[in-house]
């Protein structure tokens, strides 16, 4: 865990402390926010979806594989909400809500392509640290279930009596906690940090350190946080992907007003191209 740098070390925003209730007005707002977006905010959801039955369909009976695929999903869905949180800042400004937005958002925030900070390459860095971790977690919850399940593990049944209820071998209990010891660090790099660098013009450091400062300021909040994302996650997930629909677009939505609550970010400039850039 990174400790906190000196304000004057690195321009970095001020951080808001928020109530243990504070998650739970996320996602009223995330809600409000899906009404606003209609049919684009739901797209999103149906893209999602979309995703998670591709990866049904290329994994086929290898559930061992299929556990850690969707697992390492969640590690990158911050990328993917990036049109999401467009939305809401859209709505927040009062800006038209329409694809032209959702296409500006992923071609055109960033006219000098290879600005020194707060650039376009900056959103790709991190999506793409973030695609590397979730890699890296989903070969390893596979060669960890192959290599050290009593049976082989072919099915979601597989998966219960071979990992979850398998006696002695505590399999399942060590696939937890190497997840968790992986999700922490991710989720704390990452609560905060899409919706800064779409926002402000700071770079990858300075939004990832920020994300830190915000889980350390709020331990307990964004924890529950946490808890609500994966929960919510989870569910969707377990109605054959169709709750995933409405959830993950929710969730998207409220985690750029997480960002508002938690980020004071005024004094930072703005993320704004000009007219007809590309």
């Amino acid at each position: 865990m990174p400790p906190p740098l000196p304000r004057g070390a690195l321009a970095l925003p001020v951080i808001r402390t928020v109530s243990l209730t504070q998650p739970f007005q996320w996602l009223v707002r995330g809600a409000q926010d899906m009404r606003g977006g209609g049919w684009l905010s739901l797209a999103h959801g149906l893209v999602f979806a979309a995703i998670g039955g591709l990866m049904l369909l290329l994994v086929g009976d290898h559930f061992w594989l299929l556990a850690g695929a969707f697992s390492g999903f969640l590690v990158v869905a911050p990328v993917l909400a990036t049109g999401l949180y467009a939305i809401s800042r859209a709505l927040e400004c009062g800006e038209p809500v329409n694809l032209q937005l959702i296409t500006k958002t992923w071609t055109r925030w960033q006219y000098s392509r290879y600005a020194a900070q707060g650039g376009y390459w900056g959103l790709v860095r991190f999506g793409l640290l973030l695609g590397l971790a979730g890699s890296g977690w989903v070969m390893t919850s596979a060669a960890l279930i192959t290599l050290m399940a009593a049976q082989p593990v072919n099915t979601p049944m597989d998966f219960l009596l071979h990992v979850v209820l398998s006696p002695g071998n505590y399999l399942f209990e060590l696939w937890m906690t190497l997840g968790g010891l992986m999700a922490a660090p991710i989720f704390a790099s990452s609560v905060v940090t899409m919706p800064l660098l779409l926002d402000r013009r700071v770079d990858v450091l300075q939004a990832v350190l920020t994300s830190w400062q915000a889980v350390l300021s709020n331990p307990v909040p964004l924890a529950l946080w946490a808890g609500l994302l994966m929960g919510l996650t989870v569910f969707g997930m377990a109605t054959l992907l169709v709750g995933l629909i409405v959830l993950l677009p929710l969730l998207g939505h409220a985690s750029w007003h997480a960002y508002r609550d938690l980020v004071d970010a005024s004094a930072l400039p703005e993320r704004q191209p000009p007219e007809g850039s590309v």
